[in-house]
């Protein structure tokens, strides 16, 4: 860590949760959840989720990765009235990790392609309409939402969810080894990786945020709370959808 990336940290220091955040929180664990805990996660983790599977799982959600830093750039577009509160500090912390997402899609195919996906192929892709709902409604709501729903939506409610199943999958996905077509090693787990690890403060600094945003307006507040459990609804239709393919292999 640099001394610039020491003063950044300085500046968004995580404060204790007053009674309209902490209830925010709680009140979306459940969804979030649902997500982290899905069956499809699950089974990645213990490796019992087919090779057909994982691959087009891979394969449909790589959207959503690769379209990530444009996502939160509509937000950043937002952080412009630097009077009000908690938009100077959500303009420094997207600008730093838009930078990071910028690795993610590299690490993301690297992923794929241990578990033979081409980059041609994952840049072709067409998720299904279920699977692709969640992209739809995050650029909507980074668009057309304001900041504090954009980085609800995208940073707490996406990236939440996300930190907590890739701390499973990457304790477990050393049970694919033993497949031929399956070719592992420290490019391929990269993205895992780094989720699994030091991205899980990400989600209690876009909460840090919305608090700073939203303080002493509990209209925007709600708003917030609605995108963030909207985003993880969607989440959660995507692998329903997914997951319908292990089903019928297992049937």
């Amino acid at each position: 860590m640099n001394a610039k990336q020491k003063v950044y940290d300085l500046e968004l220091q995580l404060t204790p949760h007053t009674e309209w955040s902490q209830k925010f929180w709680d009140d979306l664990t459940p969804a979030k959840d649902r997500v982290s805990h899905h069956p499809l996660f699950i089974e990645m983790a213990n490796g019992k989720l087919s090779l057909e599977c994982f691959r087009y799982t891979l394969l449909n959600f790589y959207p959503l990765v690769a379209h990530f830093p444009s996502y939160m750039s509509m937000s950043l577009a937002k952080a412009t009235g630097f009077a009000e509160q908690g938009v100077t500090e959500a303009r420094n912390w997207l600008i730093q990790n838009i930078k990071v997402e910028e690795r993610h899609l590299e690490w993301y195919r690297d992923w794929a392609g241990g578990f033979g996906l081409s980059v041609e192929t994952l840049d072709a892709v067409r998720p299904p309409a279920a699977m692709n709902a969640v992209n739809h409604f995050l650029w909507d709501i980074n668009y057309r939402g304001s900041l504090a729903e954009g980085i609800a939506a995208t940073n707490l409610a996406i990236e939440w969810a996300t930190g907590d199943w890739s701390i499973q999958v990457y304790k477990g996905i050393g049970a694919y080894t033993h497949h031929p077509e399956v070719h592992l090693g420290k490019r391929t787990i990269a993205w895992l990786r780094a989720h699994a690890h030091y991205d899980d403060l990400h989600p209690h600094e876009a909460m840090e945020l919305i608090k700073r945003i939203c303080d002493g307006k509990p209209d925007l507040q709600q708003k917030a709370f609605y995108a963030a459990q909207e985003g993880l609804a969607y989440y959660e239709l995507a692998l329903d959808e997914c997951y319908k393919l292990q089903k019928k292999a297992c049937a």
